[in-house]
């Protein structure tokens, strides 16, 4: 459900219905809506990591630097 551009974000009916909620409801929504906002962006490590490998001037020691300061901030 991420939205990159600058459009609206949710359709005009699916606004409709959140006016219409409940807190309980809304509450709901909302924590469905954050799940699948978090579940959607998901990274393969070794598939970063092999696609920085290609950029001219980034070594090993480098690139094991680069792949530690990712996984940090990743909690990894």
């Amino acid at each position: 459900m991420p939205n990159t551009d600058n459009t609206s974000m949710i359709d005009r009916d699916t606004y409709r219905k959140i006016k219409k909620m409940s807190r309980e409801e809304l509450n709901a929504f909302l924590l469905r809506y954050a799940d699948g906002l978090s579940n959607s962006h998901t990274i393969d490590l070794r598939e970063l990591e092999n696609d920085l490998k290609t950029i001219k001037g980034i070594g090993e020691k480098r690139l094991e630097e680069v792949m530690e300061v990712i996984e940090k901030h990743l909690g990894v």
